[in-house]
């Protein structure tokens, strides 16, 4: 029997290095599944020249380019193409369109992957301009950098093996392996919401998503856009349970007293939300999970 069920686990494992081989686009191998560059939208680059007294532009206009922190493993949201090192998903999507708006198309961002945890730090040190990733706005990291937006609202959730009926929801986590980026919020609230839970934690989801695969850990929490993208990589293997038990508003960081640079966001945000790029870009992108996009959330200017 358990030789049977570490075949079984093997078998996922090849599953799906298989599924990230074909997003690696090697020929020969299937067409990857997830947003297809000839259906992203494109954006028009504004003369952002009247944007002053901003330190972070200054900056990037001295150098030539932005810098944008993001993740690289999160399927339709954040993710990086091994082979050819290109970034795409939801969350790069609205990157570029605020790039444009700052004066910047897009082959003048740079995106640079930085792990949950290191997020304010990179911030704080100006190792990227702004930062788009999964970045959940509260009041405690209000303390540390600014946020424009919320451009998007998702709500935590739990990830699953398929063939597992015993996690619905948080209330089925005693003395399961729960896993989730350390440092991030979902983090956080199972460590003081559900100590029972027998909590681990790995710099990225997808190393988490692979233990769930092999059996190492029972459940994956975060936001249930990040967990639906994953589910779609693999949906003989996977799913996402239960209802949502939290609200994660997603805005893009900036260096906290740069409030120049915010402003000029969330009037970015405004504009490509009305003219219709945002759901544009949604539908490409996270879309391909099969969730409709919503209202865009009303953007927290302060």
């Amino acid at each position: 029997m358990r030789k049977a069920v570490r075949k079984r686990r093997r078998a996922a494992a090849v599953l799906v290095l298989a599924v990230l081989a074909a997003a690696c686009g090697k020929a020969g191998t299937p067409p990857p599944k997830g947003p297809q560059p000839s259906a992203l939208p494109s954006y028009q680059v504004q003369d952002a020249a009247a944007i002053t007294g901003s330190s972070t532009l200054d900056a990037a206009r001295s150098r030539g380019h932005l810098v944008v922190g993001a993740k690289e493993d999160q399927p339709y949201l954040g993710q990086k193409n091994p082979a050819t090192g290109v970034y795409s998903g939801f969350d790069i999507e609205i990157a570029k369109m605020v790039g444009a708006s700052l004066g910047f198309g897009p082959d003048k961002i740079q995106f640079k992957t930085i792990a949950s945890a290191n997020r304010e730090t990179a911030l704080q040190n100006g190792q990227v301009d702004y930062y788009v990733g999964t970045y959940t706005i509260n009041d405690n990291r209000k303390k540390l950098v600014g946020f424009a937006g919320p451009y998007f609202v998702a709500g935590q959730s739990l990830l699953v093996r398929k063939n597992d009926n015993s996690i619905h929801g948080p209330q089925d986590l005693n003395g399961k392996k729960v896993c989730s980026a350390a440092g991030s919020t979902p983090y956080q609230r199972i460590k003081s919401q559900y100590p029972k839970a027998k909590l681990i934690g790995y710099d990225t989801y997808s190393a988490c998503v692979d233990n769930l695969i092999t059996g190492q850990v029972d459940t994956v929490t975060t936001d249930n856009a990040i967990l639906l993208g994953y589910a779609a990589k693999v949906p003989d293997e996977l799913k996402v349970v239960g209802p949502l038990f939290s609200t994660e508003p997603y805005g893009i960081g900036t260096p906290k007293n740069d409030t120049v640079l915010r402003y000029a966001l969330d009037d970015a945000l405004a504009r490509h939300e009305q003219n219709g790029d945002w759901k544009k870009a949604f539908d490409v992108t996270l879309g391909l999970s099969g969730e409709p996009a919503p209202t865009p959330p009303q953007i927290d200017r302060y």
